[in-house]
């Protein structure tokens, strides 16, 4: 048995970050692990598994939901034999993603874990950014309120200014807005931040300046689209 970590596409409509590799091992398996049945079935469906979709085995594992059923797919799959792919809602699984769950179960029982390669937004981002890519760390989520996520983003420039450390961090689509706004009335002048929208898809928006450029500069009207931030210098 073999767990393979599957990419899906990070932008709608984006199969061309799809290899035909993982197509290909895509159309080899019946049992999947996913963050979200609906959108691993469309992705499924949409590179043409060979088997009806009502054969194939979904299986959530949300950060909502609990871990017990993904962990009995996953043994149950052991003790048959069968391969097992994982997927991500988008992008790479195990990654700000709660796959990692199934993959730290892979290593306990000796089960060979199979990373296959794709788009990940984090890694995408930080390589059209311009930062210091010796040295970062990705953050997650910060706070959705203001004040909080003030205090946030100046702790992390202080990584920044201390270490060389560039920072990266995701938010919902609809409060990418509120984070610009807030990085422009917390950072200092000299500090670097970039914004990278959509990467792969038709409305891709990658622009890093300082926070005294982007004061100067037309903000651009963040959609309600998938975003990364980083700081840096």
């Amino acid at each position: 048995m073999k767990l393979f970590l599957i990419p899906t596409p990070i932008a709608e409509n984006a199969w061309h970050t799809i290899s035909p590799e993982v197509i290909n091992r895509v159309h080899l398996l019946g049992v999947f692990i996913v963050e979200r049945a609906k959108t691993a079935r469309h992705f499924v469906k949409d590179i043409k598994h060979p088997r009806p979709i009502q054969e194939l085995i979904f299986t959530e594992l949300s950060d909502n939901s609990d871990a017990k059923a993904a962990s009995e797919t996953f043994m149950n799959a052991l003790k048959s034999g069968q391969d097992i792919g994982l997927l991500s809602e988008a992008g790479c699984p195990g990654v700000a993603d709660p796959g990692a769950a199934i993959v730290a179960l892979a290593h306990r029982e000796g089960v060979q874990v199979v990373p296959l390669t794709g788009p990940s937004s984090i890694l995408l981002s930080l390589m059209a950014s311009g930062l210091n890519g010796q040295s970062f760390a990705f953050q997650g989520y910060l706070s959705p309120k203001r004040p909080e996520l003030a205090r946030d983003l100046r702790r992390l420039e202080q990584s920044v200014w201390q270490q060389n450390q560039t920072q990266i961090f995701i938010e919902t689509p609809y409060r990418s807005q509120m984070v610009l706004e807030v990085a422009l009335e917390s950072l200092r002048p000299d500090t670097m931040f970039v914004v990278a929208q959509d990467i792969t898809g038709n409305q891709e928006l990658i622009k890093g300046q300082t926070i005294k450029q982007w004061k100067k500069s037309p903000l651009p009207a963040l959609q309600k689209l998938p975003a990364v931030f980083l700081i840096g210098k």
